[in-house]
């Protein structure tokens, strides 16, 4: 899985999607995220189709809603999302978020289902606690590859990357919005390793997420962005810069609906 891709959420305009996605592509990026719920996947599909880039070298993800998370809605719901994105695979298949129609055990039971048909090739979760993905490692009968969380400077998920890290456990993490949409361009800590490196808030707060061996998936749609998120590549944090970032104390979560796991 590359560690920098493309995030999608909030593209739902066809043509700006499929622009941004294939300019990225064509770009160099090899990692692209969508969704069901992004009501996107059939410009996400078109524009892979369109950039001059082979399918197999693409790691492409998306996402089951909510609502679809029982046995039969998951085999219906990835069978359909594959359709849009028109391809007979994807590389990882989420679980959105453990709200809805979830049942750990007669949710991925479908996801190991779809996997040992070849529809999948990971199995993902989304928006999991340290519990929650605890629970589903031991009830999965095929193991748990990714856990896609809000991850950036000003929520480090500290206990979520001790609990990943763990050998027994070996769960990838997946940074959304890893530049806290923008708001770490004012964090004093990140503008100074910024200022050091030549480089903005946003191009270290994904160099940080890389030293911490978490891949990122920021959203963007202009050349300025992407270019300016895939150059982050070559920023390179010391580990004076990383203590600095780690100590931090500001905490803003901006993905937070009532109804997520850590609001119970």
């Amino acid at each position: 899985m590359p560690m920098l891709g493309l995030g999608t959420y909030q593209m739902e305009e066809y043509d700006e999607c499929v622009d941004a996605v294939r300019r990225a592509v064509e770009m160099g990026y090899r990692h692209v995220d969508t969704a069901e719920g992004y009501e996107n996947e059939e410009a996400v599909g078109d524009a892979i189709a369109e950039a001059d880039v082979d399918r197999e070298d693409l790691f492409l993800a998306t996402k089951v809603s909510p609502d679809n998370l029982d046995f039969d809605h998951v085999l219906t719901s990835a069978e359909e999302s594959l359709d849009r994105l028109g391809v007979e695979s994807v590389d990882l298949l989420y679980v959105h978020w453990p709200l809805g129609e979830y049942e750990a055990e007669d949710t991925l039971d479908a996801f190991a289902e779809l996997r040992e048909e070849g529809m999948i090739d990971e199995i993902g979760v989304s928006n999991f606690t340290v519990d929650l993905l605890e629970e589903a490692i031991e009830v999965s009968e095929e193991p748990i590859f990714a856990n896609q969380v809000e991850m950036h400077p000003l929520l480090p998920q500290t206990e979520l990357q001790q609990f990943c890290a763990q050998d027994d456990v070996d769960v990838e993490l997946v940074a959304y919005s890893p530049i806290a949409r923008g708001d770490v361009s004012d964090v004093d800590a990140l503008q100074e390793v910024a200022e050091k490196h030549d480089a903005t808030p946003q191009q270290v707060s994904l160099a940080w997420l890389r030293e911490k061996e978490v891949t990122a998936i920021p959203k963007a749609t202009g050349e300025d962005h992407l270019r300016e998120n895939w150059l982050s590549l070559g920023v390179e944090l010391d580990d004076e810069d990383v203590e600095k970032i780690d100590a931090i104390d500001e905490r803003r979560r901006i993905v937070d609906p009532d109804e997520a796991p850590w609001n119970e």
